[in-house]
């Protein structure tokens, strides 16, 4: 099968954020074509941490390259796994390492993380058990935080694991085989809205680095005031 001149355009951004697909949503295709099914599994453990970057954008593209020639389907399905399983094996770390309470002071302080995401995944967790950790990589959201309770409530790594792998194997086959199979259909949606994706995610990364340094400078000022309020 030719190159399509989408992979051309993936390249370029790879090289140099040129091409048909801009900035951020750019780079992302370009590091899945210089890397192939690896660059799908470091994109899926960047998304771990990073929920701007959603799967659903990611995965597609994915498939596509699969579909055109770029990369095997099934090995980057196992890739697409194996990054998120590293990604869910650090955020399981943290729960248990830190416990409860200091988890939750860390995901407070930390840009891009949300105290509100946190407790949707405990909820989730203290609801279904170590089921959730199996469910909860099928729902957005509570897919990245979900490993987070099942550390704090100290999990077997091994049972972990094994659900996480089947959780997201079954969320990485829906949605790289929806790319797959639709193939060149894919290629219009990413040209025209690359840009606007980009653009939103580096406003929401702006806002995010406003915010941080906000909470911080107002806690400096409350902490030299002699009775402590804000």
């Amino acid at each position: 099968m030719p190159t399509s001149s989408w992979a051309v355009s993936a390249a370029a951004a790879a090289d140099g954020g040129s091409g048909d697909y801009g900035g951020f949503i750019g780079w992302v295709l370009g590091l899945m074509t210089a890397l192939g099914e690896p660059g799908v599994g470091v994109a899926l453990f960047i998304e771990t941490f990073f929920p701007p970057l959603p799967s659903e954008a990611v995965l597609p593209s994915a498939g596509f390259l699969a579909y055109d020639g770029q990369m095997n389907v099934w090995l980057a399905i196992a890739w697409a796994t194996a990054g998120a399983l590293v990604g869910g094996w650090g955020f399981y770390a943290v729960g248990r390492l830190l416990g409860r309470e200091r988890t939750m002071r860390l995901v407070s302080r930390t840009p891009l993380l949300e105290e509100e995401d946190f407790l949707k995944a405990e909820k989730f967790f203290s609801r279904f058990g170590g089921t959730a950790v199996l469910v909860g990589r099928c729902v957005p959201v509570v897919r990245s935080f979900i490993s987070i309770p099942a550390g704090i409530a100290r999990m077997p790594l091994f049972k972990f694991s094994l659900y996480t792998i089947i959780g997201s194997a079954v969320w990485n086959t829906i949605w790289i085989g929806l790319g797959f199979v639709f193939g060149p259909a894919v290629e219009p949606v990413l040209s025209r809205w690359s840009s606007v994706l980009s653009n939103a995610v580096l406003a929401v990364i702006g806002l995010l680095v406003l915010w941080f340094v906000v909470v911080r400078v107002r806690r400096l000022l409350r902490a030299r005031r002699p009775d402590g309020t804000g």
